[in-house]
């Protein structure tokens, strides 16, 4: 009998991937791993063998169970019961270390777990992630400014880390099969807020105002944010056109702008 998932949860079944899944976070003989919704094992089995440390987090009570009593024995293997939005990293996490993270996103929260790694990714908590995600999803995270896939979810990628595309996996991988594609990402946490002089909180607050609505342009979303016309048109640096939009400027100009308008 076939468990009914819940939850949104897609148990990849592909030996191949899930090897080439742990392989891709590299040596982990002196590193922690957090895996997001390890689901029945599947990768967890092979991590745990490999890292110094492994931290389960998964949602769904039986499966927290499972887990603990197949891993039962191996106590490098810790598992929570919880969720990724509301863990407390600073407890999972101690102060002068970092972690790395792998985990099949459930698709339906993939963006806010998404914005929690990139948030923890800034602060220093992490150092590599590979994380499995919607195709379309991971086509916007790796969009570069100018085409359509590009918005609030590349910018905040791209500040945060370099993304590279690893391999694509059809629905046949996984049980039961979903609808879409699903492809494989490798993050290496990098942010890049002091090389652009900018703060983290500040110009992450920034960009949400920039991409708010994508058909307005950059300016128009900044006046509806708040910002006068008057401070805009002195702010606005000679690299970003008076009725460009947030989808087509790299993050040089934004940051640019972000820091003209901070000094005025």
């Amino acid at each position: 009998m076939t468990r009914k998932p819940k939850l949104g949860q897609n148990f990849l079944i592909d030996d191949a991937a899930r090897h080439a899944i742990a392989d891709a976070l590299g040596d982990l003989s002196q590193r922690t791993v957090i895996e997001i919704g390890p689901g029945h094992g599947a990768i967890t089995s092979i991590l745990a063998a490999r890292c110094h440390g492994l931290i389960a987090i998964e949602l769904d009570r039986a499966l927290a169970a499972e887990l603990r009593f197949q891993f039962r024995a191996q106590p490098q293997v810790e598992v929570f019961e919880a969720d990724i939005l509301s863990a407390d990293f600073e407890t999972l996490v101690p102060a002068a270390e970092t972690v790395d993270v792998v985990g099949n996103l459930p698709y339906y929260i993939t963006s806010p777990i998404l914005f929690r790694l990139f948030t923890e990714g800034a602060r220093g908590k992490l150092g590599r992630a590979v994380i499995m995600v919607q195709r379309e999803v991971a086509d916007r995270l790796s969009a570069a400014p100018g085409v359509r896939d590009y918005g609030l979810l590349s910018a905040t990628a791209q500040m945060n880390a370099r993304v590279e595309t690893l391999f694509t996996l059809p629905p046949a991988a996984f049980s039961p099969p979903p609808d879409v594609y699903s492809t494989v990402l490798r993050l290496e946490f990098a942010p890049r807020f002091a090389e652009l002089g900018v703060d983290a909180a500040g110009f992450d607050a920034f960009l949400k105002v920039c991409f708010a609505q994508k058909r307005k342009t950059l300016a128009n979303n900044l006046r509806a944010a708040g910002y006068s016309q008057e401070a805009l048109h002195l702010a606005l640096p000679a690299s970003i056109p008076p009725q460009a939009r947030a989808e087509s400027l790299a993050l040089e100009p934004m940051a640019e702008l972000y820091r003209a308008l901070g000094r005025r």
